[in-house]
C-alpha cells in the first residue's frame, strides 16, 4: 500500500512508525515548520522521515497548491493525516482510491476541532480517547473507523494525558491499518448533533475568573500548565502565571464572605484564594519575566498577603499573553 503522510507532533511520528511497521510504502511526508514562538516539546516528524529517507515538504497552508501536487505526483493508494494542523481541500482527499484517514485526539463526535486534549481538561471530563476516521471536507466529521477510550485521572495534565493518548493511538493504528490495507475498513457514520466542536485556544482563554468554582479553575490550570503557556491572573498591574494549584474546601476559619480572588491565607504549602465555590491553593506561580517559584516563597515578594485581591487580566495583558 502506497501512502502519503501529512502530519506533525508526536502523533505524526507514531503514525509514520506504525505505517512502516505494517508494511506501508510512505512515498512522501508533508509537515509544518516549528513555530519559534511555540514551545516545541515533541519529536520531529521531519527528522524521523529523513532518517527513513522519505522526502519531506513544508507547505505554507492547507490550500497551498504544493499539497495537491505532492499527493498527485505520489499517486498514493491511501492518504493519512496525523495531527496535521490544516484542513485539506476536497480535491486532495479524492486523489487516493482507498480514501483518506485522520487520527484525532478525542472520542468523536465529541470534541471535534482543535486542541481536544486541552479542551477535555478545561471541561473537567473524566474520559476521552483517540479516533481514526475517514476525512471529508468538514472537520472531524467522516465515518469512524476505530477508537479507543482513555480514562482521565484526577491530576492528569495536558502533557500526561497526551502521553496516554499516544499509547491508545498506537493500539488503534495496529488494529486498523491491516484492515485498511486489505480493503475491509469498518466504518460507522458520526452523529454530529450528539457531539461538540471547539476551535483553537486563544490567549484570553488562559485568564482565571475567580468567580468560577475552585474545581473549574483547577481544570483550567492543569489543561494549560507546562509545556503549554499557562493559566494567569493579576495582582495590581503584575501578571501572575499559575503553573500548579489544587481545589480545596474552604477552611473553617476562612471569611465566608470573602470576595472571589481574595487571598485568605499563606502557609508553607501555598496560597489560599477564595473562589466562587471552595478555595484554590496556589502551589507554583511565576511573575511575568521572573523565575517560577513555590507560591509560598513568592508570596511575600509579590504582595500575596491575606486580604490582597487577585483579578482578571486587563485587556492589554490579554493581548500580550501566550
Amino acid at each position: 500500500m502506497r501512502t502519503v503522510v501529512l502530519g506533525y507532533h508526536g502523533m505524526g511520528c507514531l503514525g509514520l512508525e506504525a505505517l512502516l511497521a505494517h508494511g506501508y510504502e510512505v512515498a512522501a511526508v508533508a509537515t509544518h515548520r516549528d513555530d519559534p514562538h511555540e514551545e516545541v516539546w515533541w519529536p520531529s516528524l521531519a527528522a524521523l522521515a529523513e532518517r527513513h529517507r522519505i522526502p519531506v515538504s513544508y507547505p505554507e497552508s492547507g490550500s497551498d497548491p504544493a499539497i495537491g501536487r505532492l499527493v498527485a505526483e505520489a499517486e498514493p493508494d491511501v492518504l493519512f493525516s496525523f495531527y496535521f494542523r490544516w484542513m485539506l481541500p476536497a480535491a486532495v482527499l479524492e486523489v487516493s482510491p482507498r480514501g483518506a484517514f485522520n487520527l484525532h485526539g478525542s472520542l468523536l463526535p465529541r470534541y471535534r476541532g482543535r486542541a481536544p486534549v486541552n479542551w477535555v481538561l478545561v471541561h473537567g471530563e473524566t474520559e476521552t480517547g483517540v479516533s481514526l476516521h475517514r476525512m471529508v471536507a468538514k472537520p472531524d466529521a467522516g465515518d469512524l473507523v476505530a477508537h479507543e477510550r482513555v480514562a482521565i485521572a484526577p491530576l492528569d495534565t495536558a502533557f500526561t494525558l497526551f502521553r496516554k493518548l499516544e499509547g491508545a493511538a498506537r493500539r488503534v493504528l495496529d488494529r486498523a491499518l491491516p484492515a485498511i490495507a486489505a480493503g475491509s475498513v469498518p466504518s460507522t457514520p458520526l452523529d454530529l448533533a450528539a457531539g461538540s466542536y471547539f476551535g483553537g485556544r486563544k490567549p484570553a482563554d488562559g485568564a482565571i475568573d475567580w468567580g468560577w468554582p475552585a474545581r473549574r479553575i483547577f481544570d483550567l490550570v492543569r489543561a494549560v500548565t507546562h509545556p503549554y503557556p499557562g493559566a494567569f491572573t493579576t495582582l495590581g498591574e503584575a501578571r501572575l502565571l499559575v503553573w500548579w494549584a489544587l481545589a480545596e474546601e474552604a477552611p473553617r476559619d476562612a471569611a465566608v464572605d470573602a470576595a472571589p480572588g481574595t487571598v485568605l491565607a499563606v502557609d508553607p504549602t501555598g496560597v489560599l484564594v477564595a473562589t466562587g465555590e471552595g478555595v484554590l491553593r496556589l502551589v507554583t506561580i511565576q511573575r511575568a519575566g521572573e523565575p517560577e517559584l513555590p507560591a509560598a516563597a513568592l508570596a511575600p515578594l509579590a504582595g500575596l498577603v491575606p486580604g490582597a485581591v487577585l483579578g482578571a487580566a486587563p485587556a492589554a495583558q490579554l493581548a500580550e499573553s501566550p
